[in-house]
């Protein structure tokens, strides 16, 4: 019989952990929490200082009763749950419910590596309740908030709604953007682009410059008429080098990943969701079997706002730079100065360390064949990134060039590099950034073409799911573990919806955010929601008593509960459709559910007639002998693609969207894609067929 009995989050941590540890450990899973309050009820007795009522999950009673068999005759039992406030939280519901919390039993590690676990197990601690009574905080206003809120909603707006104290007022973001887009107001305005070339030299390469400024003020103009006076009369003027500006400049790298910034990335450089971007990176810390390594945990723990490094990986990065890239690449082992807190109201939880190669001899291309495409792909970002941080910053001269036409100044510039730096990863030399032309001052130069380009203001853009982040993270609202079910939520309420990869409120969304406004202000504040999140960390610091955090909140909420209830029913503003009930007459109304939109007699409940919403694009199926029309659908997961209308009888599909054009080759339809270097261009939707043209002016 095994000694000791080693209790982890996740079964996917048991062979890992078992080939670290040997024989004498038994390693078993919770699989996550195994105490939380009851599903039926509040579970809160509010009048008694929030004590919580703490129940077994129902599905996880059968991993319990497995927990306490396999307690029996162990010497001593480590708890080894991950290392945040859940898996503290986690930790000592286990500890209470098998018997085993006294003593030095919790062992944390930020990597799973023989290194890292086996020093855990030297050093065992106490459970920190500190950050338990955090957790437990968290968890209650939480359920006050939800359970309290959400049964309003369902009386005064409709069932099967919900509200959240972070999830609300990220709902509010997205509607404050959409209501800047809409008050948005057009403005058109030129711009003034002209091509010049040295006029004694004859092998001169001609370059570009834009107008800069007029009468030694910013160039602003407003009308078509203006830009072509303004062409004109640059036409028939001497030009001629004003001054040429050298400034030396040095660009640092940045800090290893957060989970903010890996999910933010991941996302604009892979095309991964943030959701999958923490279900990859998951098992990347779990462990990936790497041949006759066997089982290895490749990064460290993926929830973290610290861009803190330990000693030993610093030490193990400069080696491997100075191996691979020279002594005069490696930045020194010392730590990073401590800059200020760009994230609002936060303390950052410096507990962890940032999300980093647990080993970084284990480069990308070594292990490549042990990975999935998606393993490899995120792990190659990490590593690159931590590697790049651990570098000398590049040091780069900007050089400026004021070209002088009358009263007009046009500028160009460009970059030469003087030392790679960490840019040396990314292979960039000085034929990659922009040229400079050889020029001095006062050198009389040609005017080969002068043109003027008319552009319009833009509004603000809708979020992505990597700006949401980016600002949650900014104004201190959640935590890197909250990001991911926060947005899901939203989708699953069907309070947003993704349009071109971009967030955008239904009519349902609308009317909950207005509702939480006008009778819960505080719920869906940024700056109070910040301020939680700010006393949860003084709970973990032992600066603040998480009832005394409780009981100053729910004052002011239970007065906004009264004032709620007294409420009138709102009625959600209907949208109605073309289509016909089939069954009575009536109009059919565009309703949102689960997975999209769809149809719903407008005579409801007198008839329940539903219909799929189909989606036009205004575009006609492709297929031969099909009636067919293209309409835009969506996946299970919310993945947009476009098929026919008459599915299943017709098979056309395809992910890119349609265009009113054939393909001049093979005259199968065109779809619209893009290129990050070329933008956007119409491409052949036959697989066989290779054709593409690039739409001129839709750059990037």
């Amino acid at each position: 019989m095994t000694k000791y009995l080693v209790i982890v989050e996740s079964p996917t941590k048991e062979k890992t952990l078992k080939k670290i540890l040997g024989s004498n450990y038994t390693i078993k899973s919770s699989r996550g929490h195994l105490i939380d309050l009851p599903k039926t009820k509040l579970g809160i007795d509010v009048e008694n200082n929030f004590r919580p009522e703490y129940v077994v999950i129902p599905k996880q009673r059968r991993a319990l009763k497995e927990l306490e068999k396999n307690t029996k005759g162990k010497e001593r039992v480590f708890l080894a749950t991950d290392p945040d406030r859940e898996g503290e939280a986690i930790a000592w519901h286990i500890a209470q419910k098998l018997k085993v919390n006294e003593g030095k039993n919790r062992v944390i590690f930020n990597e799973i590596t023989e290194r890292a676990v086996s020093q855990a197990f030297k050093n065992p601690r106490e459970i920190n309740l500190n950050m338990v009574n955090s957790q437990k905080a968290r968890r209650l206003l939480d359920r006050l908030v939800g359970y309290k809120i959400s049964p309003l909603l369902w009386k005064k707006i409709g069932k099967k709604l919900s509200a959240g104290r972070v999830q609300s007022v990220t709902l509010r973001l997205i509607c404050d953007r959409e209501e800047e887009i809409g008050k948005f107001k057009i403005e058109e305005y030129w711009t003034i682009n002209a091509s010049f070339k040295k006029i004694e030299d004859e092998k001169a390469e001609p370059f570009e410059a834009k107008l800069f400024s007029v009468n030694s003020k910013k160039a602003t103009i407003k009308t078509k008429k203006e830009a072509t006076e303004i062409c004109e009369e640059v036409k028939n003027q001497n030009i001629y080098v004003k001054s040429i500006n050298k400034k030396k400049e040095s660009k640092n790298p940045q800090p290893s990943f957060t989970t903010s910034t890996l999910q933010q990335d991941a996302y604009n450089k892979l095309n991964f969701p943030i959701k999958k971007t923490m279900f990859v990176a998951q098992q990347l810390y779990e462990g990936i079997t790497l041949g006759n390594k066997g089982n290895i945990g490749l990064i460290t723990y993926m929830r973290t706002d610290s861009i803190r490094v330990s000693d030993e990986a610093k030490s193990e990065a400069k080696k491997y730079i100075e191996e691979h890239y020279g002594k005069d690449f490696a930045k020194s082992s010392q730590n990073l100065k401590k800059g200020k807190n760009k994230i609002k109201n936060v303390k950052i939880q410096d507990a962890h360390e940032s999300i980093r190669p647990s080993y970084v001899f284990n480069h990308p291309e070594s292990i490549k064949k042990y990975l999935t495409n998606d393993q490899y792909k995120l792990y190659s970002l990490i590593w690159q990134r931590f590697i790049a941080s651990r570098m000398k910053a590049a040091y780069l001269e900007k050089i400026t060039i004021d070209i002088e036409s009358g009263r007009y100044i046009f500028r160009t510039f460009g970059y030469r590099i003087l030392f790679k730096g960490y840019m040396i990863l990314s292979g960039q030399n000085n034929q990659d950034l922009n040229k400079i032309p050889d020029l001095e001052e006062k050198d009389e130069l040609k005017l080969l073409k002068i043109k003027a380009n008319q552009s319009f203001t833009k509004p603000p853009p809708r979020y992505t799911e990597a700006s949401l982040v980016k600002r949650l993270e900014k104004e201190g609202i959640g935590r890197p573990s909250t990001y991911v079910p926060t947005i899901s939520t939203l989708q699953y309420r069907t309070y947003v919806e993704k349009v071109d990869k971009k967030f955008r409120p239904t009519e349902l969304g609308i009317t909950v955010n207005s509702f939480l406004i006008q009778y819960f202000s505080d719920i869906v504040n940024i700056a109070f929601t910040a301020k939680m999140e700010k006393q949860l960390d003084e709970i973990e610091s032992d600066k603040k008593k998480w009832e005394n955090v409780l009981d100053i909140f729910y004052r002011a909420f239970s007065n906004d509960l009264k004032k709620g209830n007294k409420a009138p029913k709102i009625k959600i503003p209907e949208i109605e459709s073309d289509e016909i009930c089939d069954k009575c007459g009536r109009k059919m109304l565009i309703k949102n559910g689960r997975f999209g939109k769809f149809l719903a007699c407008s005579g409801f409940p007198i008839c329940k007639n539903t219909k799929p919403f189909l989606d036009k694009i205004g575009i006609s199926c492709p297929e031969e002998g099909c009636s067919g029309e293209i309409i835009r659908k969506k996946t299970k997961k919310g993945r947009t693609f476009y098929g026919c209308s008459n599915y299943p009888k017709c098979s056309f599909v395809t992910w890119n969207k349609p265009v009113d054009k054939k393909c001049p080759q093979c005259n199968h339809i065109l779809v619209l894609s893009k290129n990050k270097k070329s933008g956007f261009y119409y491409k052949c939707s036959n697989p066989a067929c290779d054709y593409k043209d690039f739409i001129k002016g839709h750059k990037k």
